[in-house]
């Protein structure tokens, strides 16, 4: 275990030095995180080995630095702030869902139909499609401290996507294993996979706030917040092993919904001050997070990645941005919400891998082939998706003009 955290202690120096020298060629210090994760994990350099992400202390300490990375969005979801544009995200989080999962469903679909693949397979692959992964375009917004519309419609709309995301999937997936297996998915998990991680989170995040209001001293309030980020992480492991038949929680949302409930408690100017202090850790957390993004992504899928591969990204891109456009204009949300919103919504890895690895293990036994097809398709897609979509996310911020004057110059310094 010793040599195992000293390798993940390596590998997150090194990540760090990638983003770094990413940065010196204004680009993205994720985008160098993410290749370390490649190039150090089991495909390539094996810093990170398999035996290493598959240790039960890894995987729990990366479920804590998700709860942790969070608070990057929960913190922005203050009710006062948004409330004046609340039907604006929730319209375009909607359309953009909808409209993604029917135009990657339909593609496919057709595709399927002509080639006589069972078309359960098109809208699997739908459903896997509504994920957006928010770390890698939320840590573009942090690094290059970005600000207007487009930023702030991001944030909030992250975490509803998520859940809607939560909610198709998993009731599709349901269906398909009802209609291909014997045996089908409770539907108790269906509605618990989305609420749970909102309301451990809500219930842990309430009693937090009140009892930071009390607290005076900013560095005791650190203390206090790193403990209820514990708490939170413990009961949803305890939600994961004890009351749910497969451990797919997901702790960024219980994140979300911890800080949105305490940070809608203390002043404004308060909530400023803790996460000031909290923003050393939060920084090793998203390292941390996209390193374990990256680790998992094969290199050599980009060669070998076929037709569904390239379909699958285009179509999935055509959706999110497409989406997105007619969400914010039905909307009337500004223009330049319409044009460069949904190439912050690209990111894609992490959520659609654990999707697939759900996916795949419902259908490998009564339908293997059908699970190939998926397992190879997004796995190939998670590669080549990530490293093009978190360059288009940096470049909407900048072309939506919500990139400080310098900020670029500044981070490649």
């Amino acid at each position: 275990m010793i040599l195992a955290v000293l390798r993940l202690a390596a590998a997150i120096v090194l990540a760090f030095a990638a983003g770094k020298l990413v940065s010196k060629i204004k680009l993205p210090a994720i985008l160098g995180w993410l290749i370390a994760g490649m190039i150090l994990g089991p495909h390539a350099l094996q810093l990170l080995n398999q035996s290493v992400l598959e240790m039960k202390w890894y995987q729990t300490s990366n479920h804590i630095l998700e709860c942790a990375v969070g608070l990057m969005i929960g913190t922005e979801i203050i009710w006062k702030n948004i409330k004046r544009s609340g039907n604006q995200i929730i319209v375009t989080t909607i359309a953009e869902s909808l409209v993604t999962f029917a135009v990657v469903t339909l593609t496919f679909g057709a595709i399927f139909y002509f080639l006589n693949i069972p078309l359960y397979l098109a809208a699997i692959m739908g459903s896997i499609a509504l994920a957006t992964a928010p770390a890698p375009s939320l840590s573009i917004v942090r690094e290059f401290h970005t600000n207007g519309p487009v930023t702030k419609t991001l944030i909030p709309l992250a975490a509803i996507d998520d859940i809607i995301g939560v909610v198709i999937f998993f009731t599709i997936i349901s269906v398909v294993s009802a209609q291909v297996s014997a045996s089908s998915m409770p539907i108790y998990m269906i509605v618990l996979t989305p609420v749970l991680p909102v309301i451990i989170g809500a219930v842990i995040g309430i009693p937090a706030g009140f009892l930071f209001k009390k607290t005076a001293s900013a560095n005791l309030c650190l203390l206090e917040l790193c403990a209820f980020i514990l708490l939170a992480s413990i009961c949803g492991f305890l939600f994961n092993t004890y009351i749910l038949p497969e451990p797919v929680l997901n702790f960024m949302l219980i994140g979300m919904a911890f800080s949105a409930a305490f940070s809608n408690i203390i002043p404004e100017e308060q909530l400023q001050v803790i996460m000031k202090k909290f923003n050393p850790i939060l920084g090793f957390a998203l390292i941390a997070v996209i390193l374990n993004l990256g680790a998992p992504l094969d290199y050599h899928l980009i060669m070998g990645a076929g037709i569904f591969t390239a379909i699958y990204i285009l179509s999935r891109a055509v959706g999110k941005y497409s989406g997105a456009y007619l969400g914010a204009r039905l909307s009337h949300a500004p223009d330049v919400i319409r044009k460069y919103l949904g190439f912050t919504l690209l990111p894609h890895s992490g959520v659609s891998l654990v999707f697939t690895g759900i996916a795949v293990a419902a259908l490998e036994g009564p339908a293997p082939d059908s699970a190939k097809i998926i397992q190879g398709t997004i796995a190939a897609a998670a590669v080549i998706n990530e490293i093009i979509a978190v360059v288009l996310a940096q470049k909407a911020f900048k072309w939506a003009g919500e990139i400080p004057d310098g900020k670029e110059c500044d981070n490649a310094a």
